[in-house]
């Protein structure tokens, strides 16, 4: 692909958002409901009704039962498609996001684990544990969710979708 191409593409806003956003909520789900049944027996059910409560608080969540489960699905994924409204939205402006999709998916990746774990969660409803303890491998967990699961994801849909254009109609007989 010629250069100039690769500098003035521009990502479309569809398969961007929406699938970029819909596939990376999928992998989060997937890593948390692996990683934290594995390491500490938590239940799927029980991580929806924790993203619930940064919404509803976690009693609120826990008496919805199912749907305090299914509000937790659908905050987790309107969350992952607001990631990939930001990066599609950024990298409107910046093309060096679709240029160097691994880069720029890392460095988003990175970003947004520290926004949502500095500013998003200590602002929610979610309980708080003032006897939690630092854990290298749920750092290194989340840096991998947020970087390969996430970011990176996210910024190769964008790029793909800046180069494949929408399929044009037939000619007419």
């Amino acid at each position: 692909m010629p250069t100039s191409v690769l500098t003035t593409a521009k990502p479309r806003a569809f398969p961007t958002i929406v699938w970029g956003g819909l596939l990376v909520g999928f992998l989060d789900a997937m890593d948390a409901m692996i990683y934290f049944g594995l390491r500490s027996g938590v239940t799927p059910q029980r991580i929806f009704h924790y993203i619930a409560s940064g919404l509803i608080g976690i009693r609120s969540s826990i008496a919805l039962g199912a749907l305090g489960v299914a509000l937790g699905i659908v905050l987790h994924f309107v969350i992952a498609i607001g990631a990939a409204t930001v990066y599609y939205l950024v990298a409107l402006k910046v093309p060096l996001l679709i240029r160097r999709p691994f880069l720029s998916g890392t460095i988003f990746g990175l970003g947004l684990y520290f926004f949502m774990n500095r500013i998003v969660v200590p602002l929610s409803a979610v309980p708080k544990n003032p006897n939690a303890v630092f854990s290298w491998i749920d750092l290194l967990s989340g840096f991998f969710a947020h970087i390969v699961l996430i970011g990176i994801p996210i910024a190769l849909i964008a790029r793909y979708s800046a180069h494949v254009k929408p399929s044009q109609p037939p000619p007419s007989a």
